[in-house]
């Protein structure tokens, strides 16, 4: 596991139930286990590749559906996000495209078996998920998004759904050897939408509702 600070202070606060759904009950980085498991492959394609592979599918199955997951930790009394690096430049939310005929949920438990636990296909840990955040649509094949349908596009190419994931107080994460997962504090992410895209760094502003609650167990 990575991150950008290297140790961690106990506090001696306890766990509470909440009535309030907006509050968001956050465990500390130290009450996980890291693991990791063998590489998944990635494409290796150039960005006309990519495009030409994603005009195809559309032309299949129509519009592309992704579901990503925000996953939160505390260190150092401050929210930190969970993502995924790969090849040590490009930063993912857990998550994925839906499969023909797959519900979000169904599909985002599915994603986070396959990137985050030794299960395979949906059989690990059983993910909570929680309140849908937003979403994110691409009209056209290019990289561009918009946190809105702009309304003179019938067509959108892309749709990606963010669910919170409730995270228990102990969990085992596994995850495959080419990808790193970071705990990333907010504070980092927050606009800076060079270095984590459009989705990541808008996900502050996102979790701004909710009030956060730190768990010591």
């Amino acid at each position: 596991m990575d991150h950008p600070t290297t140790a961690f202070e106990n506090g001696n606060s306890h766990h509470t139930e909440h009535s309030d759904s907006n509050v968001l009950d956050v465990y500390p980085l130290n009450c996980y286990y890291f693991d990791s498991k063998e590489s998944v492959p990635l494409r290796n394609e150039t960005v006309a590749d990519r495009v030409l592979r994603m005009k195809s599918n559309y032309e299949a199955y129509g519009m592309r559906k992704c579901v990503a997951a925000v996953l939160v930790v505390e260190l150092f009394k401050h929210p930190h996000l969970l993502l995924l690096q790969v090849q040590n430049s490009i930063y993912k939310l857990p998550g994925g495209c839906l499969r023909p005929g797959e519900s979000d949920i169904d599909c985002l438990k599915r994603k986070l078996s396959s990137k985050l636990s030794a299960g395979e296909d949906g059989h690990g840990p059983e993910w909570e998920v929680g309140e849908f955040l937003g979403m994110w649509w691409k009209p056209d094949f290019e990289a561009l998004l918009y946190p809105y349908l702009p309304p003179n596009i019938k067509r959108p190419k892309e749709c990606t759904k963010l669910f919170l994931i409730k995270l228990p107080a102990s969990q085992k994460f596994t995850v495959p050897r080419n990808f790193r997962l970071l705990a990333v504090p907010l504070s980092q992410i927050h606009e800076n939408e060079e270095t984590y895209g459009t989705i990541i760094s808008g996900v502050p502003q996102l979790l701004s509702k909710f009030s956060i609650n730190f768990v010591e167990p």
